[in-house]
């Protein structure tokens, strides 16, 4: 039961999560990639449209030149599951559990009794971590949570076991 987490509080619906199913869940993502996304911010479209259109070029000379290696894909995406790092968005479980019009805060608590307040806003955009290199996070978890921003990459939210909406 340790690797059960709790969302309750200020909810319509009371949520309790597993994070050791998220593995096959299609929202899950590469943590690397969650905060490697590039926005082209200031960026004239035409020119963002031109350096897209020439990456998307490149590519179809690389796959011609260098056909793709004939690995099935169920076997890639076990061979990707058993050694990578994911994360799953924390904002469709705040959704779910539907908080009140009045909730503001996220509360998380973690096992060692500390709790870290913030804007439920803050908490839309986290992503929980749930495996690094393919193993469940078993000994400082069960997830460990990233801000959106990956302010806190280095040094993630352990001993995740409950969060709160007030």
């Amino acid at each position: 039961m340790e690797n059960i987490l709790l969302l309750t509080g200020k909810v319509k619906f009371p949520l309790t999560i597993d994070p050791g199913v998220w593995i096959f869940d299609d929202r899950k993502i590469e943590l690397d990639k969650a905060f490697n996304s590039t926005d082209h911010v200031g960026e004239d479209l035409d020119d963002y449209t031109k350096k897209m259109s020439q990456n998307w070029d490149r590519e179809l000379v690389s796959q011609v030149a260098n056909p793709p290696v004939t690995k099935t894909t169920k076997k890639f995406e076990k061979e990707k599951i058993m050694t990578s790092t994911f994360a799953m968005p924390f904002a469709p479980f705040i959704d779910n559990a539907e908080p009140e019009t009045h909730a503001t805060k996220l509360v998380i608590e973690t096992s060692d009794g500390e709790h870290i307040i913030m804007p439920i806003e803050e908490g839309m955009k986290a992503m929980l971590c749930f495996s690094i290199d393919g193993r469940p996070l078993q000994d400082d978890g069960p997830v460990h949570f990233y801000y959106g921003d990956g302010s806190n990459r280095e040094r993630p939210i352990k001993y995740v076991k409950k969060f709160i909406i007030q």
